[in-house]
């Protein structure tokens, strides 16, 4: 719902807007910012990859949770094999996705070649087709221009030839 609010000092009217639902909100955002469409605004990137954790690629104390360990040693051998298989499979990850970028860049440039192959046999086509009309058309007015020249002496003689017999 609006509300006409009056000002004293200006004297305009001044509408207040009751937001209702999301969709008013929206609306109400959006025209806030097409009140000044110079103004710049401002559009957050969009969030980059997971951040995997820095794992070293080696680790210096290597462990097994063998006998003879004392009681604290295989929670940390533990945490070593997570971090381990955790490494593991973001590079297996990265591999696969890479793999994937490749892939859909090949599929892009192949779809862009064909593209083109399409686009300049029609363009031949088209060309083609073009000069054909314009020799047609050379060749129709050259025609034309001949036919309305010996149409002309024609209609000449035809004159020349009347005029004689009438005399």
């Amino acid at each position: 719902m609006t509300e006409p609010v009056e000002k004293d000092s200006s004297k305009t009217t001044e509408v207040k807007k009751v937001v209702k639902n999301a969709t008013d909100l929206q609306r109400l955002k959006l025209e806030r910012l097409m009140k000044n469409p110079d103004k710049p605004v401002y559009i957050p990137e969009p969030r980059s990859d997971k951040k995997s954790p820095h794992v070293p690629e080696f680790v210096r104390n290597v462990m097994g949770s063998s006998a003879g360990a004392g009681s604290g040693e295989f929670h940390v051998y533990r945490h070593l094999r997570r971090k381990e298989y955790a490494r593991q499979k973001h590079i297996q990850v990265k591999a696969e996705k890479e793999l994937l970028e490749e892939a859909y860049r090949q599929k892009i440039l192949e779809n862009k070649q064909m593209a083109e192959g399409r686009t300049a046999k029609k363009r031949a086509k088209r060309l083609k087709r073009k000069k054909v009309l314009r020799e047609k058309c050379k060749m129709s007015k050259k025609s034309n221009s001949t036919n309305s020249v010996s149409e002309n002496e024609s209609t000449s003689d035809d004159d020349d030839d009347q005029n004689k017999t009438e005399a």
